[in-house]
């Protein structure tokens, strides 16, 4: 099988974090959000890889991924000129595919059960395409499954009244009879191409989709709550699954005095220095950040940023080398982009 990782899309949700560089590069637990896709794509057995880059920072990704080597695995980054819709994005890659089974996953998706057991199961299927599905409070949000003695009858587009509250998840199994399939769409209200409605043209020809649940947790990490809620739930699954107890992860040559306290679940990367300080739970400190007199809560602060301050930060995300100075102890939230100073 061939990976495909949807890498476009102009992220205004997220915006100013996405104003320079892709969603999907900002970092949740330390790791970029697209970084946990290629791991999963690559811990499935698949190493071929194609990347879809639209015209946001497409360098920055192709900077951090090179040509996936230290990664483990082989990219190739195909062109999206706008964002015409998932299903023009898959289009793009019939050469890239061949006659090859593939997965398409989203790159601003967290799926934590992995994809190994997905893979297996539709390699050895005769399906043509083959979903994902994660019980959701919110359906109409979402693509959503009509289902009536476990097949799918129909699949809806953030429908007012949904018919179930199964979500379609950004994770696509699919063969190249999906590539005559789509010549056959017609760009929907919002100008694109719907893989939604791909699927459900593929069924109405003849060809059954079959489905899984997920199991675990998935985060659709598409606005600041969301990416907050995802670094809480990774930092959690981080101490079950190496089996630290409290939680705390402290990369190479940090420097913590004896005057702060750090409460799990925490992850501070490399060259870090923290003095003064009471950090967690639920923080994400980058490489390189200096803390003095600061409280910080449920927040992820990304490299190279400066923070002293007795400001208590909660529920915030503070972009690569950001600088906030201030003799105000009050409580804050902060939602800031590369490169900001607050001076107060």
């Amino acid at each position: 099988m061939k990976g495909i990782i949807l890498h476009g899309g102009h992220g205004t949700r997220l915006r100013p974090l996405t104003h320079t560089g892709p969603k999907q590069l900002i970092k949740i637990a330390n790791k970029p959000m697209s970084q946990y896709v290629l791991e999963d794509l690559r811990d499935a057995g698949i190493i071929d890889i194609a990347i879809i880059i639209g015209d946001v920072y497409p360098e920055k990704v192709k900077e951090f991924y090179g040509n996936g080597k230290k990664f483990g695995v082989n990219l190739t980054y195909i062109y999206q000129n706008k964002p015409h819709g998932i299903a023009h994005a898959i289009s793009l890659c019939k050469d890239f595919i061949g006659e090859n089974k593939f997965v398409v996953y989203l790159g601003d998706n967290i799926l934590r059960t992995g994809l190994l057991s997905y893979v297996q199961k539709f390699e050895s299927s005769s399906k043509e395409a083959q979903i994902l599905l994660a019980e959701v409070e919110n359906p109409s949000a979402f693509g959503v499954v009509k289902i009536k003695d476990n097949k799918i009858l129909h699949i809806i587009e953030k429908p007012k009244e949904p018919p179930s509250n199964f979500a379609v998840i950004g994770v696509y199994f699919l063969t190249p009879k999906i590539f005559k399939i789509i010549k056959q769409l017609k760009p929907s209200w919002r100008g694109e191409l719907e893989i939604t409605e791909a699927l459900q043209l593929l069924m109405d020809s003849g060809f059954e989709l079959d489905h899984d649940y997920v199991t675990g947790w998935w985060k659709d990490t598409g606005t600041p709550n969301d990416i907050l809620h995802a670094n809480k739930l990774i930092l959690e699954s981080m101490s079950i699954e190496i089996k630290n107890t409290d939680g705390i992860f402290i990369g190479k040559n940090c420097i913590i005095d004896s005057e702060s306290k750090i409460i799990g679940p925490v992850i501070i990367d490399d060259n870090c220095v923290i003095s003064s300080s009471i950090i967690g739970p639920y923080v994400s400190i980058g490489k390189n950040s200096f803390l003095k007199n600061c409280q910080i809560k449920n927040s992820i602060i990304m490299d190279n940023c400066i923070i002293d301050t007795p400001i208590k930060i909660i529920n915030s995300i503070i972009a690569d080398e950001t600088e906030i100075n201030s003799s105000e102890s009050k409580e804050s939230t902060y939602l800031l982009g590369e490169r900001s100073k607050i001076m107060l």
